[in-house]
Formats: structure tokens, sequence, C-alpha cells
């Protein structure tokens, strides 16, 4: 086998390390630089992560207003379908009483089910009045009027019902309703 080539040794190579020599004003000075490097560099890591905290609080901030915005359009849209439950509903309590008009009935029942469950799974979900403390936030009031054994501030009936969506309890429509007096 053929022998290996030595590189020849350089003098900078062979010499033992030697330091050199350094007055200790020299040695003051590259401390201080060092001193002022690392504030620096934490100064610029502050602000890195100050940087970083404030990025994810605003893709925070935009997904929160990107649902809040979907929930708002959901909200407007459901509203425009509303007058036709209530009139559905409406035609459902003046239900004709022959068999040709019961058949009718049926087929407008079926097709209230259905929008209703449509708009459930959509979040809508109608606010419970009749027999609760009159709420403003939930309710709007058309009259008060005099009831035997109820309580003054309670919804005694509902004219037109109210609905809520999502798990915030937004309202679409208050219910409008009659209070005892």
């Amino acid at each position: 086998m053929p022998s290996k080539k030595q590189k020849p040794e350089t003098a900078a190579e062979s010499a033992p390390e030697q330091q050199p020599a350094i007055s200790n004003e020299e040695l003051d000075a590259l401390k201080a630089q060092l001193t002022e490097a690392q504030a620096k560099a934490d100064e610029y890591l502050d602000g890195w992560k100050r940087a970083l905290a404030d990025f994810d609080n605003y893709k925070k901030r935009v997904e929160r207003d990107r649902v809040q915005d979907i929930q708002n359009i959901k909200a407007e849209i459901i509203r425009h379908f509303l007058p036709v439950v209530d009139d559905l509903e409406l035609a459902l309590q003046n239900r004709p009483s022959d068999p040709a008009g019961e058949a009718w009935a049926n087929g407008i029942e079926l097709i209230l089910r259905k929008l209703q469950g449509i708009l459930q799974a959509e979040g809508l979900q109608r606010i419970e009045a009749e027999g609760q403390p009159f709420d403003p936030l939930f309710h709007e009031a058309i009259s008060q009027e005099p009831a035997e054994g109820v309580e003054s501030g309670i919804v005694i009936g509902v004219v037109k019902n109210g609905y809520t969506i999502g798990d915030d309890k937004r309202v679409v429509r208050p219910a409008v309703v009659r209070v005892a007096a």
C-alpha cells in the first residue's frame, strides 16, 4: 500500500499557543463592550418576546372578530326567516277542521318543523317567556295588564316569540309579551 504523505508542520502549528498580552485597560474595555452587548441582546430578546405576544394577541383578536362576524351574519339571515316561522305558526293556530284542510295543515306543520330544525341546527333557540319575570334584555312589553294570582312583572302572554342564537345567548329578536301589572 502506498504511504500517506504527511503535510509538513508550519511554525505556527508546531509552536505552543501563546496568549497575547493584554493590558488591564483593554481588558476593562472588552468587559464593558461585552456587558453592553449582553444588555442589547437582552433588550432585543425582550422586544422580540413582546412582539411575539402582541402578534399572538392579534391573532386571537382576529379569530374572535371573525367568529363574531359569522354570528352576526348568521343572525341577520335568520332574522329574515322569523316572519315565515311566525306565519306558519299562525296558520297552524287557525287549523281547518274538515279532512281536506287537516291534510293541508299537516303538510304546513311538517314544513314548519323542518324549518325550525334547520334554524335550531344553526344555534337558534326560542326564548321561554311565559311565566318568567320580565327581562328587558329578552322581552319587549306591549302592555301591562292586571292578572289575578300573578305577581307584578311576570310575563302573562307571548304575542310574538323571541329568539337567541349561540352559546352567549345573543338576542336575534326579543319576545313581544304582555306583562302582569
